[in-house]
């Protein structure tokens, strides 16, 4: 069950999306939240139970920050409420780093009002044109830590189990928020802590400035959401995720072999054999050969490998045996459901579907290979022609270095 929350999980990136949003208090908000949670459904993601929001949670928040500045770890400098990391003996124990080093070596921004540079802000006073909340210490806003501590504690109790997200989050953000929970409740406040690798284009940073910039979007409407859930499922998550259209492809190949054995797999229920040969196969050996992934840490990778383990071995079966008792297949999805799709979400049994998506990028592969030699040919007036008259169908070609992609539009 582990990689099923894992990647649904992925979603609670998008909470900083609702505590920015609601804090803005812009009009355009409500369209960025309803477009991120349009694109996780779409990669099959079930929306958490719940959403919270910053500004439903200021109660929560204040209350919070007045504990801390009654237990004198927190000051108050004209309406500015800092948390005093120095009064917290084990600030650094998640990140591994150490205060005076911090302090002696980190490039933290100058700021006078502070005790320590290292210091941070729970309450901020609001400046001219700022959205602000009426508190004990006047008009502000709080700081960024302090919204996710109250917002947790208010949902999952002063301690929870899993903590999420990406690995740049670590310092500050996650130490902070275990520093100020804990000041506060004097409970730990997470047991396990799951952290995401960066994602790299390319072996580059994702960066709109070098023009390898893709949105969730684009790619999901390119690709099916099992191939892009069996792409990141071939990755660890503490690792490095590195995107290609070409390690794309190659997931849409090895999801066509899994897909093979499901269609296989509903034809030989659908002939309901039961009078056929009952043949040896060990179901039980890649259960635990998936189990055993799982239980390494999240290791998607193994897991993956394990079913593509399966389908060699199903497929060998069927080859060499005839007249198979449908026992055998409807072992077979049930393995394929507990796994595959139970908890890896990389199925889908609509065969029309499936087939489409390919025929898309078959399509599309083929376009761009006669735009190309065009261009070769210096016949530019063609290569035009073929980028503008599939603009008009709603696709849009992008050149670039690296080559030219396709999105619908």
């Amino acid at each position: 069950m582990g990689v099923r929350y894992l990647i649904k999980l992925i979603s609670i990136a998008g909470t900083h999306i609702y505590i920015f949003a609601s804090l803005l208090n812009l009009k355009a908000s409500e369209k960025f939240i309803a477009a991120f949670l349009e694109d996780t459904a779409k990669l099959k993601i079930k929306p958490a139970t719940l959403h919270p929001k910053a500004t439903e949670h200021m109660g929560e928040i204040i209350d919070i920050v007045k504990k801390l500045e009654e237990k004198g770890i927190a000051y108050n400098v004209d309406g500015n409420v800092f948390f005093e990391v120095k009064k917290f003996d084990e600030y650094g124990k998640l990140s591994g780093k150490n205060v005076d080093d911090l302090e002696s070596g980190a490039r933290v921004e100058v700021n006078d009002e502070k005790n320590n540079p290292l210091d941070f802000a729970l309450w901020k006073r609001a400046k001219e044109n700022e959205p602000y909340w009426e508190s004990p210490w006047g008009k502000g806003r709080p700081g960024w830590h302090i919204e996710c501590s109250a917002m947790s504690m208010k949902h999952l109790g002063e301690s929870i189990d899993i903590h999420m997200g990406g690995s740049d989050l670590i310092f500050p953000h996650h130490e902070n928020e275990v520093a100020q929970s804990e000041a506060c409740t004097g409970k730990e406040f997470v047991n396990y802590w799951i952290h995401f690798g960066f994602l790299n284009i390319r072996d580059e940073k994702m960066s709109k400035s070098l023009g390898n910039f893709y949105t969730a979007r684009e790619i999901v409407n390119r690709f099916s959401p099992e191939v892009i859930r069996l792409f990141l499922s071939q990755s660890h998550y503490a690792g490095p995720l590195n995107f290609s259209e070409e390690l794309l492809k190659s997931a849409q190949s090895g999801l066509n072999k899994i897909t093979g054995v499901a269609k296989a797999v509903m034809s030989g229920i659908k002939a309901n054999n039961t009078a056929g040969n009952k043949v040896d196969f060990d179901f039980d050996k890649f259960y635990k050969l998936f189990e055993d992934a799982m239980d390494d840490d999240l290791n998607t990778p193994k897991a993956v490998a394990s079913i593509f383990d399966f389908v060699k071995a199903f497929n060998k079966t069927v080859a060499e045996n005839k007249d198979i008792n449908v026992e055998f297949y409807q072992k077979a999805k049930e393995f394929l459901d507990k796994t595959a799709e139970g908890v890896l979400g990389i199925i889908d049994y609509s065969e029309e579907k499936s087939e489409s998506a390919g025929l898309d990028n078959e399509l599309m592969e083929l376009f761009i290979k006669l735009r190309k030699e065009a261009k070769a040919d210096k016949n530019y007036a063609l290569a035009d022609k073929i980028r503008d008259e599939l603009k008009e169908i709603g696709i849009e070609l992008k050149d670039s270095k690296e080559g030219t992609s396709w999105n619908k539009i």
